[in-house]
């Protein structure tokens, strides 16, 4: 009876033994293995075997990683008082910096893009904000990026998602869009006006040296005003045959 007890008990603990010395690690998936506390090599992707109790491993997944940088209250250059969040994109590229340099590189990277967001947009305009997205993204990307080198993370992409208003922000954009729309009619109207001033102009240089022009603008007239129903037609008296009519003053000496 007691040599089964023992086989039993070796049994359990060579079990033991190999479940906590294999490991298996996925094709996107790195192993940081410590000896006694110390770094000693970064294992994987496929079979690891450990010295149980000697060593011990710790996993990193580097596939893309996506993250809510949660709204952020930020207040523009022209002092507006906006919410804004974004999503952000990135991935390990060195597993031994991720986990030895920084205590958790997941929060640090989110609390690190949360004050990225707030100080760049800070320097911008409202305008700037709701019109020029691209470039605020690649902007806080750049910044992001540089500063997460040190843990090994590369910043593969940032996204501002929304931008909210107050609503008297909201109708003050409003009223604003429609002046600079009636601005933008008025300034086309005027440009329309001034287009057709010039070539009234110069119609009326042309027929002041092109007599027969004249007469054939003058027949025009009267057979537009011929095809009006109406009981009165006004005849236009062209100013040369008016020069005909007036008698002459004589010359006194």
């Amino acid at each position: 009876m007691l040599d089964y007890l023992i086989y039993a008990l070796l049994a359990i603990a060579v079990i033991v033994f190999f479940s906590s010395a294999i490991r298996i690690l996925r094709e996107y998936e790195r192993g940081i293995v410590f000896t006694l506390g110390r770094f000693s090599g970064v294992k994987g992707p496929g079979l690891i075997i450990l010295i149980p109790f000697v060593q011990q491993m710790v996993k990193v997944d580097l596939r893309v990683m996506v993250q809510d940088v949660p709204p952020q209250d930020v207040i523009s250059r022209d002092n507006v008082s906006v919410k804004v969040n974004a999503v952000l994109y990135f991935r390990i590229i060195d597993p031994e910096r991720a986990i030895i340099k920084v205590g958790n590189f997941m929060t640090a990277t989110s609390q690190l893009a949360q004050t990225t967001l707030r100080s760049v947009l800070g320097k911008h305009e409202l305008d700037e904000m709701l019109a020029e997205r691209d470039r605020l993204n690649a902007d806080i990307q750049e910044i992001l990026d540089q500063q997460t080198d040190a843990w090994g993370i590369k910043v593969t992409n940032i996204e501002i998602k929304d931008i909210d208003l107050n609503e008297n922000m909201v109708r003050a954009i409003a009223k604003q869009a429609e002046a600079e729309r009636l601005r933008r009619a008025k300034v086309i109207n005027a440009l329309g006006e001034q287009q057709a001033a010039e070539k009234l102009v110069e119609a009326g240089r042309i027929l002041a040296h092109e007599p027969q022009a004249m007469q054939l603008r003058y027949f025009a007239a009267l057979h537009d005003i011929a095809g009006e129903r109406s009981s009165t037609i006004v005849f236009p008296v062209p100013t040369d045959l008016l020069n005909h009519l007036t008698p002459q003053r004589s010359e006194t000496t």
